[in-house]
């Protein structure tokens, strides 16, 4: 399977900016044969606080209805990160969108960063999502959710490719490298990470550091690059060799560490 990661250079706050480039990029992705194509978290605004601006209706979306049009136009499965109202705050969100252009996933971040006070403006969700695809089974999280290895075992009992999206700033990259490195590592399977790069309103600086690990731990290299896109090829095949080879998973005790815990 063909992923696109896109290290999107997200112009704050400017949805209709960003999602012209977003549906370029989704263009050209296709065209270069990516089976999918993951956005940054919030794809259209950058990580921002302004829920007045960036929340939308669960279930009138402009941004849902763009993306979902798009996949479908080009035949190809999309995630996205997105900002949805949820009471009296908002939900930071991810959707995953079918090659028909139909949600396949929703997910609500379970751990807003509490230390940038995300949560006095962000709902924490309470639970999983997944996306079936032909070759593999997709589980989702977003930037924060990295640093809970909780969250990525509970997901990997059936899930072959973990996910997050992310505005994870340079000053921590090294964190990033290195807890997307580990999940991989801890649950054998691929776990890929899209970042952001540029600069946000806030005046933070993000590096380029959108990547896909294998279930070995290997940091691996994308078939095709090009502007704020690589494409990186996984197989299910090589993912279940290195299992046959080398397996870890039988060997959890989730109810030990639970009671621990």
């Amino acid at each position: 399977m063909k992923v696109a990661l896109i290290s999107l250079d997200q112009k704050w706050e400017d949805k209709t900016y960003n999602m012209q480039r977003c549906a370029k990029l989704t263009a050209r992705a296709a065209a270069c044969g990516a089976d999918l194509v993951i956005f940054p978290e919030m794809t259209l605004t950058g990580f921002t606080m302004n829920t007045q601006l960036s929340a939308e209706d669960p279930k009138q979306s402009s941004t849902l209805d763009a993306f979902g049009a798009l996949a479908k136009e080009h035949g190809i499965s999309l995630v996205v990160g997105l900002v949805v109202s949820n009471g009296s705050k908002a939900a930071n969100t991810l959707a995953a969108f079918s090659g028909e252009g139909m949600e396949q996933a929703r997910y609500a971040k379970i751990h807003p960063f509490s230390l940038a006070g995300e949560d006095h403006f962000f709902q924490a969700g309470n639970s999983l999502a997944k996306m079936r695809m032909p070759e593999f089974t997709l589980g989702f999280s977003i930037c924060y959710d990295l640093r809970f290895p909780e969250l990525y075992s509970a997901l990997a009992k059936d899930c072959d490719v973990l996910v997050n999206i992310a505005n994870w700033p340079k000053r921590r990259v090294m964190h990033w490298r290195a807890l997307l490195q580990a999940r991989a590592i801890e649950n054998q399977t691929y776990v890929v990470g899209v970042n952001r790069i540029g600069m946000d309103g806030n005046g933070l600086e993000y590096e380029r550091s959108s990547v896909v690990v294998n279930a070995n731990g290997e940091f691996i290299e994308p078939v095709f690059s090009e502007g704020e896109m690589d494409i990186y090829e996984i197989s299910r095949q090589a993912l279940f060799d290195f299992r046959r080879g080398f397996s870890t998973r039988q060997d959890r005790l989730p109810d030990l560490y639970r009671a621990l815990i």
